[in-house]
Formats: structure tokens, sequence, C-alpha cells
């Protein structure tokens, strides 16, 4: 009975010592999102569609962010037969640092994001199909707007880098929505 008592602490213990290690403030963040792309085969376009990302303190103004994205849209896409519009899809995972701090209502930041980008590109029903997955990155900020307590709008922009077809592609994304502190 007593090593079952002290297993039984020691998990408890063990629990709370994790649990002290999640972060007590962050966020959530939904909503639209403009990407000039360019995808390495293709020509620039317009891809419209969202971003997403999760925000976890871990000292007051430095946090972790995950941030997940697709944009779609339909782009100029050159071939040995001649010119096709190519229905694009452009995803985005990428994870990082931000650091932040509040000004009054305000709540400017700065983030750097690393990860992986994939594309799929599709052209004449399917005749041509373009895809690929490789590294991403995004450089930027933004800022949120605090309209009551726990909501803020938020507008970013990011460099959005992508690395299809052993390119390097640079792309302006530009997010707009909703943010839930906790």
């Amino acid at each position: 009975m007593q090593k079952l008592s002290a297993i039984v602490v020691a998990l408890c213990l063990m629990t709370a010592a994790g649990l002290a290690q999640v972060p007590t403030a962050g966020n959530v963040f939904f909503g639209y999102s403009y990407n000039r792309g360019n995808t390495g085969v293709s020509g620039n376009g317009n891809l419209n569609g969202w971003e997403g990302s999760f925000e976890g303190r871990v000292i007051p103004h430095i946090g972790m962010v995950a941030d997940f994205g697709e944009t779609y849209g339909t782009l100029v896409l050159p071939t040995f037969f001649g010119n096709f519009n190519a229905s694009t899809h452009v995803s985005s995972y990428l994870f990082g640092p931000r650091v932040s701090a509040s000004v009054g209502k305000f709540r400017p930041f700065a983030h750097v994001l690393i990860g992986a980008a994939h594309l799929n590109q599709s052209a004449s029903g399917g005749a041509v199909t373009y895809s690929e997955t490789d590294f991403g990155d995004a450089i930027g900020g933004g800022v949120d707007y605090r309209v009551m307590s726990p909501l803020s709008v938020r507008v970013q922009v990011d460099d959005l880098q992508t690395r299809f077809f052993s390119g390097l592609q640079n792309d302006t994304r530009i997010s707009t929505g909703l943010v839930l502190h906790f």
C-alpha cells in the first residue's frame, strides 16, 4: 500500500511539474490570407485562402508560434505546348519565436518562422500536374488591436519564402482576422 501511495504522489508531482511548463498566456488566430504567389513553375499571381496560428508565451514578451495556412487560385502555367491556366494550391506549416509587447490597446509583434511548404498545381483537367514539398520560412510581423478583453483584430504581413523546384520564391503574404487571447 505504501508503494502505491508513493507512486500516486510521484505521478501527481510529475504532472504538476509538467503543467508548470505549459504556457499560461497566449492566443489563437484565424483569418483571411492573401498571397502574391510565385511557384517557381508559373508566374506571379493572386492566391486567396486562410491562415491560422497558435502562440504560447514562454516568457512575458516571447512566445512560440505554430502557423498554418493555405491559399488557392489560378496561375498561368507555361508549357512546351503553350500557356495553361493552372489550379494552384499552396500550403505552409511554419514554427518559430515571436516577440511582442502591449502598448495600450495595441500589441505589435515580429516573428521568424521556419518549416515546410507544399505546392500542388494542375492544368488541363489534370493532364499537367506539378507537386512538391520543400523548405519554407516567413519573416514578418503585424499588430493586434484589442476590441474587448479576450478578442483582438490582427493585421499581419510576411515575406513568405519557398524553395519549390530548386528555386527561391519570395511571396508577400497579408493576413487579417480575429485573435482570441487566453
